[in-house]
């Protein structure tokens, strides 16, 4: 079968994989700058989240570095299922991680400012956007790998 664009070791997957590095760590920075995050729950799970998908993102940002740059990568339908379970997995507890901390940077907004800061709110709206980036990079790639599942 010809490559799928975007299936483990192309450069798709490497380029997807490294923006899922790249918003991953920044959503972690901007929502790290600042320690008064500890006191909502949701930033917490967003943090433990990107504490998950940043190592998950950057090993198999390797091993797609590793094909397209070698050009040997054994495709067995076992790994990329243990691939594609990971990646969906960790796209859904993504996207819940983005969808609560949104809505509570949102409640923090609706406050008046008493709650939270201008600048600090910022950070955080700016550390949601970037896990939201992250999801959709991720739950691409989990989709591109799926796709690519039955022809193994």
């Amino acid at each position: 079968m010809d490559e799928l664009p975007g299936a483990l070791g192309t450069s798709a997957s490497l380029a997807l994989r490294l923006g899922q590095t790249v918003f991953s760590s920044a959503s972690l920075l901007f929502m790290c700058l600042d320690v008064e995050f500890y006191s909502y729950t949701a930033f917490c799970y967003l943090v433990t989240v990107m504490g998950l998908v940043i190592p998950w993102s950057l090993t198999l940002l390797v091993v797609d570095a590793y094909s397209v740059f070698i050009r040997c990568l054994p495709r067995q339908p076992r790994i990329m299922l243990v691939i594609i379970a990971g990646d969906l997995v960790l796209s859904f507890l993504l996207l819940a991680a983005a969808s609560s901390a949104a809505s509570v940077t949102d409640l923090l907004l609706d406050s008046g400012g008493y709650y939270c800061p201008a600048k600090l709110c910022s950070r955080y709206q700016l550390s949601t956007a970037m896990a939201f980036l992250s999801w959709f990079l991720s739950l691409a790639s989990s989709l591109f790998n799926l796709w690519l599942l039955p022809s193994l």
